[in-house]
This record gives structure tokens, C-alpha cells and sequence, in this order.
């Protein structure tokens, strides 16, 4: 049998360079084949170069609209760009079945801007397995990067553990800011915005529940309280106002080296979700145990480390 050739990986200084195309080239070989990508993912977690936006809400909220206005205030200002957006998959083929890429406009000229769709699969809570590494991929790249999840209700938290700044989306006269009293979502976002607020009546009404559904959430000593507002993309209205709401949750996340310090809890966070979801609690307790010792901040080091000891593990029983 023929021995399959590894998967050589650019540097992020080839990627970074390379524009677009090599950006989807480094992604798709990701996809296929993560554990090689250790080492230049790693790199990329220690040299971010952007933040990380996620927005998340139930379908038709109007997140995809939001995002073409988020992507053309932020190529203005002169900031690159890169959307990851989460659809729901096809049951035959897989692959993602809404493909946000035709409802977001975008030159495909610019190389300031990249969109690329990935499918959720069988994973829930609105994320697909791909999401955590292509975000610090892509946050090593560009100035900002937009995570849309995948908009299927409220149950889709996954959306904090890649996110610096989490939008929450509700569109007006829809019942959903009510149920967010009910549910784990309305503890997640930085930022809630009322879309289509051109409306009128209604809109003022959804925004008002909204702020009383997260004023009942729980927040901790020290978190940012969550900044309310609506937004009407067709007429601009809250355009600016949803900026300078982003820029005051960046300036406050700098400050006191909040930031990394996020960062740092999120990415162990997600190597022990992955190491139990492939290994179980016994390969959680053995990572506890083994691989947090010498932590240092290398969490797909960890996770390709964490593989090649179940294997001899395995293959020893």
C-alpha cells in the first residue's frame, strides 16, 4: 500500500501574504487534515493581529444584512475583513446548504475582504468543528473577523468560545426577545441589537423586552454589561451608534489585560471539550493531569499531543 504524502502547511507569513486564495488553501487543508496544522496554528493563537466578532440569533434576523454593513464600515475605515459563516448542512452531500456567501456582497477583487462558508454538520449549538481553528487562522490575517453561527434558535452559546465580542440579533415583533428570559443565550451577548428598527412601533417595543430579558441574565464581578440597540441597515439608523459600541467593548477588553487573559480560559476551554469529545472523561482526567502541567498557551500542540498518546495507549491495550 502506497503511504499517503503529508500535508505541507504555508507559514502564516506565506498566508498573510498570499491573499485570498492561499487563505482558502490553508483552510480547506485545516479541514481535511487538522493535526499537521499544530504548529502554524499556534503561531497564529501567539501573533493575533484582529478581533474576533460573533453574531448569533434566530433565522431571518437579519445577521447576514448586518454583516454586509459591518463588512462596508470597516473596508471604509481601511480594516480588512474576514466572515466565517456557519450553515446548516445537507443531508445528502454535507457541505453547507445555505451558502452565506451569495446573501453577502463583497469584491472579488478586494482582497481586504474574505467570506467563506463552512457546514455545521451533526455538531450543535450553532458551530462547526472547523470554526475554532479557522478563527485563529483567520485572526492572525485580518483586522476583524465575523463568526456567523448558524441560526438555529437558543441553544447556539458555542458562539462565546470563539468570539471576543458576541452580537446577539432579534428582529422585531418575532416573541423571540421573551424566550431569551427562558434561555442560556441571553447570558452570552456583548452587544444585542433590534434589526429592521425602520419599523417603527414595533422595533422600540422588541428593544425595551430585550433590555429587560438582559437585565434578568447573571453576570459576574467584572463583566461588561451588555450595550442594547436597534439597528436599521436600509435607512442606516444605529449604524454609527453599533460602532462605537464595538469600540468601546474593544477599549474596555484591552484594559487591565482582559483580553488575553479571555483568550487563554477559551482556548483551554475548547482543547478540554475536544479532548472529551474524542477521548472521554478518562482522556479528560489523563489531560489534566499530563498535558496542563506545561500548558503554555500551545492548545493544538496540546490536541496533537493528546492524539498521539491515546494511540499508544490504544495500541498498548
Amino acid at each position: 500500500m502506497t503511504a499517503t504524502a503529508p500535508i505541507l502547511f504555508p507559514t502564516l507569513d506565506a498566508i498573510r501574504e498570499g491573499g485570498k486564495g492561499k487563505v482558502a488553501a490553508a483552510l480547506s487543508a485545516i479541514e481535511a487534515s487538522p493535526g499537521p496544522a499544530a504548529d502554524l496554528l499556534d503561531r497564529a493563537y501567539e501573533e493575533p493581529k484582529g478581533t474576533a466578532i460573533g453574531i448569533t440569533g434566530p433565522p431571518g434576523a437579519g445577521k447576514s444584512t448586518m454583516i454586509n454593513a459591518l463588512i462596508a464600515g470597516w473596508r471604509k475605515a481601511g480594516q480588512t475583513v474576514a466572515v466565517l459563516a456557519v450553515d446548516p448542512s445537507s443531508r445528502a452531500s454535507g457541505g453547507a446548504l445555505l451558502g452565506d456567501r451569495v446573501r453577502m456582497r463583497s469584491d472579488p477583487e478586494d482582497n481586504g475582504v474574505f467570506i467563506r462558508s463552512v457546514a455545521a454538520r451533526n455538531r450543535l449549538g450553532g458551530l462547526a468543528d472547523i470554526a475554532y481553528p479557522a478563527a485563529i487562522l483567520l485572526r492572525a490575517v485580518y483586522d476583524r473577523v465575523i463568526i456567523e453561527s448558524v441560526g438555529v434558535g437558543q441553544s447556539e452559546t458555542d458562539i462565546t468560545s470563539v468570539s471576543d465580542t458576541v452580537v446577539l440579533c432579534i428582529q422585531p415583533a418575532s416573541g423571540d426577545s421573551l424566550q431569551f428570559m427562558k434561555a442560556g443565550i441571553a447570558e452570552i451577548p456583548d452587544i444585542a441589537v433590534v434589526t429592521k428598527a425602520d419599523i417603527g412601533a414595533a422595533a422600540t417595543r422588541a428593544l425595551s423586552d430585550l433590555k429587560g430579558a438582559l437585565s434578568l441574565s447573571h453576570r459576574d464581578a467584572d463583566v461588561w454589561e451588555p450595550e442594547c440597540l436597534s439597528v436599521s441597515v436600509t435607512s442606516g439608523a444605529g449604524l454609527s451608534p453599533l460602532f462605537d459600541a464595538f469600540a468601546r467593548h474593544e477599549t474596555w477588553l484591552h484594559q487591565e489585560d482582559r483580553l488575553a487573559r479571555l483568550r487563554a480560559v477559551k482556548a483551554r476551554n475548547w482543547v478540554e471539550t475536544e479532548i472529551a469529545s474524542e477521548f472521554g472523561r478518562k482522556g479528560l482526567a489523563l489531560a489534566e493531569s499530563e498535558f496542563f502541567n506545561d500548558w503554555n498557551n500551545r492548545p493544538f500542540t496540546t490536541i496533537r499531543r493528546a492524539a498521539a498518546e491515546f494511540r499508544v495507549s490504544r495500541a498498548a491495550s
